[in-house]
């Protein structure tokens, strides 16, 4: 979330940099500023009442052995009223460091200066795109087509046993899944990401530290018995590792990659963008995460975008890169590039990758601080990126692939597969 300072220091640029988001936060400012004098002012005056209580506290030990009984009954008496009255300003003064609180986290984070004015997906930047498109044969079928005729996923029987958006891996393409997550992971740790294996389900504490709580959009399943989230994405448990941690500057940067099945409820997908692995509710992701010193994070984010392009490219798609626009950017990004590969039989672009730089935003409801070379406490900056999302990587290779004999396995994976064509 951002901190008070962020929003007080200049409240009219403060706004400016959320109206990009499309979101009005001038009245939420001001309430901000007014709740945080209110606090202040709290403080002080519990402060100077608790110190006033323990001075007279400290006199009646003294009043009675003088003998002075009733100056110290009478001591006796403030140091009553005094209790009363601090436990008064403690309660007050919780609850309004409790509405300031309520009001911050409503408030997404700034997007960067090279962010683009937008709304929708239709104002995003292509930033770069590499056309390698292959001829397909006459008749090219979409993947879900193309699954049932070489029966390697199951989409019905997926409903069966669960309901739309829960696909059945068969055969090869079970075998197809395996190797691109170990193809995928293999790529993250040569690049110095150090693999974890997290929990697919977190707690609110986790669900909160990246900011997928509290859950306006309705995407989360939740598990209410034990209060527990399915995890929307192996960025939450993976972050969340470095909650309340202090680190030195020595410990950056900090990588990490993980594979996780991702769970989101997508509330309100419909129509032709949701066919097959256009859109499901259960998928497969492997996820790289970077903790870095704000002045080396923008840094950083170059770097994972390029190691993202890289893995894409090494499997023959057509791909573009964009720079997402105020409008289109996530509640908890900074600055975020998506990576999208070109399907051949859909004729339309797919969502694989979303890179992005959080800043502060995250690290301060993680409490993920550092110490700097003064030892002042300072707050880290996070950044994650698909690398990569599986569902419409495949459905990319599977559609660009086919062929008359069958479909074709780019030739990087075909030791992880342990075969060159689907047939």
């Amino acid at each position: 979330m951002l901190t008070i300072k962020q929003l007080r220091s200049d409240k009219e640029l403060a706004a400016r940099r959320l109206a990009k988001k499309g979101v009005d936060a001038t009245a939420a400012i001001e309430n901000i500023e007014r709740l945080d004098d209110r606090r202040k002012a709290l403080q002080t005056e519990l402060d100077n009442c608790l110190a006033e209580q323990n001075k007279a506290a400290k006199q009646i030990g003294a009043l009675m052995g003088q003998g002075k009984r009733d100056e110290a009954e009478q001591a006796k008496r403030l140091v009553a009223d005094l209790k009363a009255k601090s436990a008064a300003l403690a309660a007050e003064s919780k609850s309004v460091a409790d509405e300031l609180q309520a009001v911050i986290v409503t408030l997404p984070n700034f997007p960067a200066d090279i962010v683009p004015e937008g709304k929708t997906a239709e104002d995003n930047v292509v930033v770069k795109i590499e056309e390698s498109y292959t001829p397909l044969p006459e008749n090219a079928l979409p993947h879900w087509e193309l699954a049932k005729k070489y029966d390697i996923i199951d989409f019905d029987l997926g409903v069966k046993l669960t309901g739309a958006g829960f696909p059945v891996y068969k055969g090869k393409g079970a075998r197809l899944q395996r190797a691109l997550i170990n193809y995928f992971l293999d790529c993250n740790t040569a690049a110095g990401y150090l693999e974890v294996e997290p929990p697919v389900m977190v707690n609110e504490a986790s669900g909160f530290g990246t900011g997928q709580l509290p859950d306006k959009e309705g995407q989360m399943y939740h598990a209410t018995a034990d209060n527990f989230y399915l995890v929307p994405t192996a960025e939450v448990p993976v972050t969340n590792i470095y909650r309340d941690v202090i680190l030195e500057e020595k410990d950056f940067p900090v990588k990490m990659t993980a594979y996780t099945p991702c769970f989101r409820r997508e509330a309100g997908s419909y129509g032709k963008d949701v066919r097959g692995l256009n859109r499901l509710h259960q998928f497969d992701k492997v996820e790289i995460v970077q903790l870095a010193l704000p002045e080396k994070s923008y840094e950083a984010l170059d770097g994972m975008v390029a190691h993202v392009e890289s893995i894409v490219k090494s499997l023959g798609l057509p791909y573009r890169i964009l720079r997402l626009c105020g409008g289109d950017m996530s509640f908890t990004s900074a600055l975020t590039y998506d990576f999208e590969v070109y399907s051949e039989a859909q004729k339309r672009w797919l969502e694989v990758s979303s890179v992005s730089n959080f800043e502060s935003f995250q690290a301060n409801r993680l409490k993920l601080r550092y110490k700097d070379a003064d030892k002042k406490t300072q707050l880290a900056h996070t950044l994650n990126g698909s690398s990569l999302a599986l569902p419409r990587i495949v459905a990319a290779l599977l559609e660009n692939n086919q062929t008359p004999e069958g479909i074709k396995i780019p030739e990087v994976l075909i030791p992880y597969t342990g075969f060159a064509i689907i047939e």
